[in-house]
C-alpha cells in the first residue's frame, strides 16, 4: 500500500509519519527539508527564491514517487506531490511571489510528471488551525521558520480546505488535530490508529 500524510506546515505530518511507520512496520518517506538548499533563503526573501524552492520540492517528491512504485512493502509518505502544485505553488503564484512565466513553466513540469504518478491508497489529512500550527512550529524550534508569517499559514490553510473538499483520487481520512497531542497522549494516537485500521479494512473488504 501507499499511505500519505498531508497537512500544513506544523500540523504534525512528519511526527505522525514516523510514529505510524514504527507502529505498522511501514517504510517512511520523509519530506526533504533539512537537505533543501533553498528553504532558509526562501523564508528570508520569498519572491526571489519561491520558484527555485518549488522546483526542488517537485523534483524531490517525484523521485519519491518512483521509489514508492518500485517498493514491495507498504510506504508511508510525508506530504504528496499534489500539495506541492495545488497548494504551495498555487498560493505563491496567487500571492505574486512567482511570476506568470515561472508558474506556467512549473505547471508544465508538474503535468509531465503527474502522468507517472499513482495516488495514494489512503490520504490522511491533518486539519489544524493557525494557532495550533504556530504552537507546533515554535515547539520544534527551527530558526528559519520564525520568519513564517501568519497570513502565509492562513492562505495555505484555505488552499488545503479547497483541495481536500474536492479530492476524489481515493480514500481520504481527515483527522482534526486541533485538540490532539498524539505524541504525549497515547489515547490520541490510538484514536488515529483505529481510524486508519478501519480505512485499511475497507480497502480489502
Amino acid at each position: 500500500m501507499h499511505i500519505a500524510v498531508s497537512g500544513n506546515i506544523g500540523s504534525g505530518k512528519t511526527t505522525l509519519t514516523e510514529k505510524l511507520a514504527h507502529h505498522y512496520k511501514w517504510t517512511p518517506q520523509y519530506e526533504s527539508v533539512d537537505e533543501n538548499p533553498y528553504l532558509k533563503d526562501f523564508y528570508e526573501d520569498m519572491k526571489r527564491w519561491a520558484f527555485h524552492l518549488q522546483v526542488y520540492f517537485l523534483n524531490s517528491r517525484f523521485n519519491q514517487v518512483k521509489q514508492i512504485r518500485a517498493a514491495e512493502g507498504t510506504i508511508i509518505q510525508d506530504r504528496t506531490i499534489y500539495e506541492d502544485a495545488y497548494i504551495f505553488a498555487a498560493n505563491l503564484y496567487e500571492s505574486g511571489m512567482i511570476s506568470e512565466r515561472d508558474y506556467q513553466n512549473y505547471l508544465n513540469l508538474f503535468e509531465s510528471m503527474i502522468n507517472f504518478v499513482e495516488p495514494p491508497d489512503i490520504l490522511i489529512y491533518l486539519k489544524a488551525d493557525v494557532p495550533k500550527l504556530v504552537a507546533q512550529i515554535q515547539k520544534r524550534g527551527r530558526d528559519f521558520e520564525n520568519l513564517i508569517r501568519l497570513e502565509y499559514l492562513q492562505n495555505l490553510n484555505t488552499y488545503y480546505t479547497n483541495w481536500i473538499d474536492s479530492y476524489d483520487l481515493g480514500k481520504i481520512l481527515i483527522v482534526d488535530v486541533n485538540h490532539m497531542d498524539f505524541v504525549e497522549n497515547i489515547q490520541d494516537f490510538s484514536t488515529i490508529v483505529e481510524k486508519i485500521d478501519r480505512e485499511i479494512h475497507g480497502l480489502f473488504s
